[in-house]
């Protein structure tokens, strides 16, 4: 599939999918429902063993929603409710998500970032929820993903002031989980996908998943929904390949099986 508002390319054991509608990268429902496709193609993919999602350019991630059009029209409600779905999606997707946050996101562009599963994000970027500022609220799960990762206290205090956090504050409130020099997120991203790519993907799935479980219940739901991902991976090859290989005292080889 051609893709105009971003590209996918593959490399090794994972797939960058870039934002590509500059100046800012903005979100429309184009893009949504491209990125929607890119998943598609990569979640069918065994070779692909991470995803990366960063913005083109080194200024800005992504700032949000494009406010020239996302809004207009008779769709506004549908826009919102599918791009929640998307970003969803992301969250509950079988393979690690990374977000290289290469320059500000704000808005839509945080709610990409929170919806990822890790978060690298330049040190001279700022990050933030700003919708308040234009009179209005997240649409894409701020609200909720916010206070989910650093609590309800602070993420009122951002949500309700608009605020841009910058990047030290970011990584000090845990809503990021490394900070990276000019020109190097994408770098740092890729690394990490490459230490991905040589963890068991059966376990690295069923984490993904009892995680996300276990955070939507309390915890007697959630320690169930663990002993059943634990009894799964018990049964793989990639179990016996690990075990055999810690008492052979070599790396193990995983092949997701």
């Amino acid at each position: 599939m051609g893709y105009e508002t971003l590209t996918l390319t593959r490399e090794e054991s994972y797939a960058v999918i870039t934002l590509n509608r500059p100046p800012a990268n903005a979100i429309n429902e184009q893009l949504m429902r491209e990125l929607d496709a890119a998943l598609t193609a990569l979640e069918k993919d065994a070779a692909v063993r991470s995803v990366i999602i960063t913005g083109s350019g080194d200024r800005i991630f992504c700032g949000g929603a494009d406010l020239g059009s996302a809004f207009s029209g008779g769709g506004v409600e549908e826009f919102v409710r599918y791009g929640t779905g998307v970003l969803r999606r992301i969250e509950r997707f079988p393979k690690p998500v990374i977000a290289a946050v290469n320059g500000h996101a704000t808005g839509g562009g945080c709610e990409i970032a929170m919806a990822c599963h890790f978060r690298i994000l330049k040190e001279t970027a700022r990050i933030g929820q700003t919708e308040s500022n234009l009179g209005i609220i997240p649409g894409y799960g701020g609200t909720q993903r916010l206070p989910r990762l650093i609590g309800r206290t602070k993420a009122l205090e951002y949500l309700i002031l608009g605020t841009q956090i910058p990047a030290p504050e970011a990584l000090q409130l845990g809503l990021v989980n490394k900070l990276s020099k000019e020109g190097e997120t994408l770098n740092d991203a890729k690394a990490l996908a490459g230490q991905i790519g040589k963890r068991a993907p059966i376990a690295t799935r069923l984490i993904l998943q009892a995680v996300d479980e276990g955070l939507n219940t309390d915890i007697d739901h959630g320690l169930d929904a663990e002993v059943r991902a634990f009894v799964e991976t018990l049964k793989t090859e990639d179990a016996a390949e690990g075990i055999q290989a810690f008492f052979q005292k070599r790396p193990a080889q995983f092949k997701g099986k």
